[in-house]
């Protein structure tokens, strides 16, 4: 027996959709095994506390043998060496003598603290002498990784980029005001979600969970407002295009795993200005560290949702002109009888064509 018409266009139909999860495929490995496969330090900050010559030749040392891993510099005294862990300046300070000591700051990466530690650990060791480490910013008591705000991040990005599918597919036929205000109140249900698991569900953060609120509002308000903006663009590659913005991209850049001195030069780069590295360093600085440097990393997350306003602002223009557009083709039509049978016909095709993407959207949101 031959294959049919219908077999042959729904194999045609089936293939043509599998490219959606092969280029995901490709995307995530690319994305995740590029950032996380192989953590290396680069130009890792460190400190030695001391001004005399043994603290230059110490640092002079680590420099050299590090080759481009550390950073290292000398500092007067212990405070000096505190305040720059407080405010993110470096990564860990060692107070070289017959009880050394190495200062750290996990609140600000525990996988980063952990590589100091390895080294100064080794040099403590090479003086047959104990190494001490102090906390000066340790992490909640609910979050001992640090890791906590990344996987806040991941449910707060999930919440928000399954509502964009919602929204765009099955809203599609909605005003553009309406889907906006959608986008609105969803990005305001996730982040309430997402400040219950911080603080009541899991104590990820023992302080500050009003700001942690706001700033997960803003991220998922960012997120949602650039998804349905786009997808008016897009179509039925929204899914695909919003996954690569704040999956691929953004999860890997964030600095919640690994912070860029730790990552390949790429994603360092992404973490300067990306909306998942501002969420989550944002949460670090305004809960571990003061508030410091917290007005850069509100702005980076309130440049994406403006971008992500004036995305859904283009789309609205857009869908209108398409609109004006489909009413003066109405009016060229000869008659009324032929008029009424293709708006029928439109219409009919038109609602197919939109349960079919609409199912599409949802099965690769669910699926993702």
């Amino acid at each position: 027996m031959t294959a049919g018409p219908s077999t042959d266009s729904a194999l045609r139909h089936v293939l043509a959709h599998l490219l959606t999860p092969l280029l995901m495929c490709i995307g995530m490995g690319l994305a995740y095994l590029g950032a996380f496969h192989a953590p290396a330090p680069h130009d890792l900050r460190v400190d030695v506390v001391g001004s005399g010559p043994s603290a230059q030749v110490l640092a002079q040392t680590l420099q050299d043998k590090g080759a481009g891993a550390l950073d290292v510099r000398t500092v007067a005294d212990r405070a000096t060496a505190v305040t720059s862990l407080r405010e993110q300046g470096s990564f860990g300070a060692y107070v070289p003598g017959e009880k050394p000591e190495l200062i750290v700051a996990s609140g600000s990466s525990d996988t980063s603290a952990m590589a100091v530690e390895k080294v100064f650990t080794k040099v403590a060791a090479a003086q047959d002498a104990p190494l001490k480490v102090t906390d000066v910013a340790p992490v909640a008591s609910g979050d001992p990784t640090g890791q906590g705000i990344f996987f806040l991040l991941v449910a707060l990005s999930i919440g928000a980029y399954a509502s964009v599918a919602v929204i765009g597919g099955a809203g599609a036929a909605l005003p553009m005001k309406i889907r906006a205000l959608l986008a609105a109140a969803m990005s305001l249900v996730v982040s309430l979600i997402g400040a219950l698991f911080a603080g009541p569900a899991f104590h990820l953060v023992d302080q500050g969970l009003g700001g942690v609120w706001a700033m997960s509002w803003l991220y998922a308000a960012g997120i949602l407002l650039v998804g349905v903006g786009l997808h008016t663009f897009l179509r039925r590659w929204t899914t695909l295009g919003v996954m690569v913005l704040f999956v691929m991209l953004n999860f890997t850049s964030s600095g919640g795993i690994y912070r860029p001195e730790l990552q390949p030069g790429f994603f360092g780069a992404l973490h300067a200005f990306w909306n998942g590295a501002g969420f989550v360093e944002g949460v670090r600085s305004h809960v571990y560290f003061g508030g410091h440097a917290l007005g850069g990393h509100v702005l980076v997350l309130t440049l994406w949702f403006l971008a992500g306003a004036a995305l859904v602002v283009a789309a609205g223009i857009v869908e209108a002109r398409r609109g004006h557009a489909s009413k003066a083709g109405e009016m060229t039509t000869p008659t009324a009888g032929e008029r009424t049978r293709a708006a029928a016909g439109e219409k009919a095709r038109f609602a197919e064509g939109m349960e079919e993407e609409t199912e599409e959207e949802m099965e690769e949101a669910v699926a993702v």
